[in-house]
């Protein structure tokens, strides 16, 4: 019987991954100007709707979220509010050395050094801002992801699950401590 049940689950499994990457409905969280970059790959020339790729306005219509430019301290929360406000399984893909890691503004005060502090991110797509064609192809890679394991089995480290929780490095760097890194890497 368990053979049988196996035989049957195979081709539910491949519908539902089907389903999943044909149908990848986005919310945007446009930052700074990589959000212009968003924006381009969504017009007439590269049109993600080809690939039934639709942004939403609301993250309770989402099941994947486009981090694109500088997230600061100020905005970190309400980055993880709309996370925590999205049905699983959810997914993210960090755009822009800003989102990935900092960027430019890596050292300052002000700055969430990457979006994966706050909330897990399944792809980054690097670049200053990246181009439309790196984008398309960080969707491309979350596809394949999700292609892989469209149930979303692997569960993250359990503290990303607890809504609302905010995530920090361990010890937030001040001013000076800034100061004394840049120092250090002249």
């Amino acid at each position: 019987m368990s053979a049988v049940v196996e035989y049957l689950k195979a081709p539910v499994h491949d519908l539902f991954a089907w389903a999943r990457i044909s149908s990848m409905w986005p919310v945007t969280f446009g930052l700074a100007c990589c959000a212009v970059e968003m924006m381009h790959v969504a017009a007439a020339r590269y049109d993600l709707e080809r690939y039934g790729i639709f942004f939403r306005p609301t993250p309770r219509q989402s099941d994947a979220m486009i981090i694109a430019g500088t997230l600061t301290n100020k905005m970190a929360p309400a980055l993880r509010k709309v996370w925590d406000q999205m049905a699983e399984p959810r997914y993210s893909v960090s755009m822009g050395s800003c989102a990935n890691g900092g960027g430019y503004y890596h050292f300052s005060y002000h700055v969430v050094r990457g979006a994966d502090q706050i909330i897990p991110v399944d792809v980054y797509v690097p670049g200053c801002p990246p181009t439309a064609e790196a984008l398309l192809y960080g969707v491309y890679m979350l596809q394949k992801k999700i292609k892989r394991n469209p149930y979303r089995k692997e569960i993250m480290e359990q503290d990303f699950n607890q809504p609302g929780k905010l995530y920090r490095a361990e010890k937030e760097l001040s001013v000076s401590d800034n100061l004394k890194l840049l120092k250090q890497q002249e």
